[in-house]
């Protein structure tokens, strides 16, 4: 049930001390808190439906996790360690012969800074298009209506807000590791390891999701001896389906990756140059240690709400400190939403951007679409791979019956010539109704072939619908029309 709350004493001792300080109050119609992919697509999505729109933001660079220190710069070393790679081993059997190629460090990282500054740099400028007030400090509570910004750059003073509407996109942050400490030197988080100035000789991963593969698989392309330690017993984290899981790490550990699944770590310490390591097998209970040049801790993230000050108005959070909301992004107030890492869902950039725009539509026609069903995941390492959809693994619990239909890459004429063979496209369908259900797709660009999937999934169509429809040859997407055709009928060219 949604109610308007009385203010907290808190609340009321707050707003007394900032009217005391005389502090000059600015009215906006929605005031974002948090600038990142979900914060600013909101903000421009109410601008453009006519609201007197602002966004705050205390990085100093807009774009959030995603631009600064996730999504954009990881998938640069991803890119570049991958060419680097390419020119080292694959390059010979393609009659291309280079001689001398070594890496450079600090060349890797300025060409990553660099697409980090020009894509910050553009979501600043699509704020000023659309008319965004862009304040760069951090957005405070003082009371159900009103946030105080405390500026980051000097000579700028402190504002208050005036919001009818506001959305909380604060995003989310890195989760430690009980009982060890993150110096960003020796022991990592996925902001540091974005920033090693060396290649380390061994780099061990606590976490065998997406984070941990693509940074293993940078750092692995680049000549270190990666080690995964994962608890759980299989890799690529919740989502991807089964099969697609353990296919993943026969080719990852076909590249050089160690794993060591079901396995819990207890902890881990600096010791002069190195890292000491310890662990035990979850079944058995064997203890066993290692030693890294550098140890990631990629354990997963967390709902991000400090400096918010939402305790002095009630803001309810759940035991995992997510922001509570109903069907529409709002929280207890229905003028205040929350979108993104900072309440329910998958922690994705591409999600939080819907639920964006969904949340400024809300604001404007009381109404709003995030189809959370066709939701996609992409793991950019070498193959990639994307789904989106249901698992063979849910369908089973969910008692739906369905067909499979899978095709290999090794079959398809462009990745053949491109020499890159390694994969297959796994299509899930109704078995009554032929209505896909989920796609898997591991190899070459099935980052950028899921797309395809997606609408298949939003507008209903069957695995006889995409079949059937005409694509380009030679293309990797023909990999995915006889993945349809074999879920329906028979493959042609397998």
């Amino acid at each position: 049930m949604l109610f308007r709350s009385i203010p907290s004493q808190k609340v009321v001792s707050n707003y007394a001390k900032v009217l005391a300080r005389n502090i000059s109050t600015k009215q906006h119609d929605v005031v974002v808190i948090g600038g990142g992919p979900g914060g600013y697509i909101a903000a421009i999505k109410a601008a453009q439906l006519g609201f007197n729109t602002a966004c705050i933001e205390k990085r100093g660079a807009l774009g959030g996790t995603c631009l600064n220190v996730g999504c954009i710069p990881s998938k640069s070393l991803l890119n570049n360690s991958h060419l680097y790679h390419q020119i080292l081993h694959d390059t010979e059997k393609r009659g291309i012969k280079v001689k001398d190629v070594e890496i450079d460090i600090a060349g890797l990282q300025a060409a990553k800074d660099l697409s980090v500054k020009q894509l910050t740099g553009g979501v600043e400028m699509l704020l000023k298009k659309n008319k965004v007030t862009y304040y760069k400090g951090n957005g405070s509570f003082v009371d159900e209506h009103k946030i105080k910004v405390e500026p980051i750059e000097e000579g700028v003073e402190e504002s208050i807000l005036d919001a009818k509407n506001i959305i909380i996109a604060t995003g989310s942050e890195v989760t430690p590791f009980p009982g060890i400490e993150i110096d960003e030197q020796k022991i990592v988080s996925s902001t540091g390891i974005l920033s090693l100035k060396s290649i380390p000789k061994k780099l061990t991963v606590i976490g065998g999701g997406i984070i941990g593969l693509e940074m293993g698989s940078v750092y692995s392309r680049l000549g270190s001896e990666v080690t995964v330690i994962e608890f759980q017993s299989a890799v690529g984290g919740a989502g991807m389906d089964g099969e697609v899981s353990k296919n993943v790490q026969k080719l990852l550990k076909k590249q050089g990756f160690n794993f060591k699944l079901g396995t819990k770590v207890l902890g881990a310490k600096v010791n002069g140059d190195v890292v000491d390591i310890e662990f035990e097998d979850v079944k058995s209970g064997k203890k066993e240690s290692i030693q890294s040049d550098v140890l990631l801790v990629a354990v997963g993230r967390r709902p991000y709400l400090k400096g918010l000050n939402a305790e002095a108005i009630g803001l309810e959070v759940d035991p995992k400190n997510r922001v509570v909301i109903n069907n529409k992004f709002e929280t207890k107030y229905p003028h205040i939403q929350a979108i993104g890492d900072v309440t329910f869902g998958p922690m994705l950039a591409h999600k939080a951007e819907e639920e964006g725009v969904a949340a400024a539509e809300y604001i404007k026609t009381g109404h709003g679409h995030v189809n959370y069903n066709v939701i996609p995941a992409v793991m950019y390492t070498h193959p990639e791979v994307a789904w989106v959809g249901k698992t063979e693994e849910e369908l089973k619990a969910e008692g739906i019956a369905y067909k499979i239909g899978k095709f290999p890459f090794v079959a398809n004429s462009r990745a053949k010539t491109n020499l890159d063979t390694e994969g297959f496209v796994k299509i899930l369908a109704d078995k009554e109704t032929d209505r896909m259900l989920g796609a898997h797709i591991i190899g070459p660009n099935a980052g950028e072939m899921i797309a395809e999937a997606g609408l298949a999934i939003e507008y209903g169509a069957s695995a006889e619908d995409v079949g059937r429809v005409c694509h380009a040859h030679p293309t990797l997407s023909e990999a995915f029309k006889e993945g349809c055709l074999a879920a329906y009928d028979k493959p042609l060219n397998f």
